[in-house]
């Protein structure tokens, strides 16, 4: 019998295996282990974003400046490292500690100041996107050997498929992040924080301190994110990933989180990047379909977890009544 918490991840990991299934009977080379490689290797950014929103909205937050923030990370690399002469055992430290700062100022404001989350995120998304245009307003290509070298190295695997050093990066902060949220006492903090907020400040719970961890994680993240992005564009630009945080929300909604706050688990979110990776897969081998299909079938998903979502929380609501 499934735990109806856990409802959620069974049926979204089902759904997966069905949309790929589909594709596999609909193309041929579709079913490989290549093909979910490529999945991850495609996606390694967003799971790493998705990573640090899930924690946002567990916490019962929300993180619009995200995009912003793996743009702007790619500007500073491209314009130190290729424009200054850094090396990239200086630039990436550095780029991953701004991130981690503006994600501490953007939590400390919305903690000390009382401020709705999305109005500061939006602020520190605006203000990301035009640091990268203080930069450059041209796009800095990246020829440095580190970068280009981590761009190009194939991990082989058993039977001949490969995976990329960003694949590896995404893993192991997947991991990480698993662990920091069922295994320490940050993790529960989180959950318990986001379930509700007044309950936490009465259990003496360090309310503020974890929600300003929580900013500096998904700041962390997003920095993170930058550096793979940079692998993987070998280049900076100001218009690098728009829209990266409303891809990153559904990735997290689809795998179960609530925007309430207070439940999510990170596995979920792995499947809900999977979904909007294997939808664009199956449009690329479609050929003559739009790109934009991938919107309009993550809107549809998307209001189907929300209906979701609030059947499973009616039903446990129920529950607690009946007992």
């Amino acid at each position: 019998m499934v735990k109806s918490k856990y409802a959620s991840i069974h049926i979204i990991a089902g759904l997966f295996a069905l949309i790929f299934l589909a594709g596999s009977f609909r193309y041929t080379g579709f079913f490989s282990v290549q093909v979910l490689c490529n999945l991850l290797i495609d996606n390694a950014f967003l799971l790493i974003v998705a990573i640090g929103m899930t924690f946002v909205i567990v916490s019962g937050g929300i993180d619009l400046s995200v995009g912003s923030v793996v743009a702007l990370t790619t500007m500073i690399s491209a314009s130190l490292v290729q424009q200054q002469g850094w090396p990239p055992s200086v630039v990436i430290p550095l780029v991953l500690v701004i991130g981690t700062l503006l994600g501490a100022f953007m939590g400390a404001i919305i903690h000390y100041f009382k401020i709705q989350p999305f109005i500061v995120t939006l602020a520190g998304m605006f203000l990301a996107r035009g640091l990268c245009y203080v930069i450059s307003l041209n796009t800095i290509t990246i020829d440095h050997p580190f970068y280009t070298a981590a761009a190009q190295t194939k991990i082989k695997l058993p039977g001949g498929s490969f995976i990329s050093i960003s694949v590896i990066v995404a893993l192991v902060m997947l991991a990480i992040a698993i662990f920091i949220a069922h295994y320490t006492k940050f993790g529960r903090n989180v959950y318990a924080v986001g379930g509700n907020e007044q309950s936490a400040l009465l259990m003496g719970l360090p309310v503020g301190r974890t929600k300003i961890m929580v900013y500096m994680f998904s700041g962390f993240c997003s920095a993170l994110a930058g550096v793979v992005f940079t692998f993987y564009m070998l280049s900076g630009y100001g218009l690098h990933a728009v829209g990266l945080e409303l891809d990153a929300i559904a990735a997290s909604v689809i795998g179960g989180t609530l925007l309430t706050g207070g439940v999510g688990y990170l596995v979920g979110t792995l499947f809900g990047v999977f979904i909007q990776g294997v939808i664009q897969t199956i449009i690329s081998f479609e050929g003559n379909l739009s790109s934009w299909w991938t919107k309009i079938v993550i809107g549809v998903l998307l209001f189907f977890f929300i209906l979701l979502q609030r059947l499973l929380s009616m039903k446990r609501s129920s529950a607690r009544r009946a007992a």
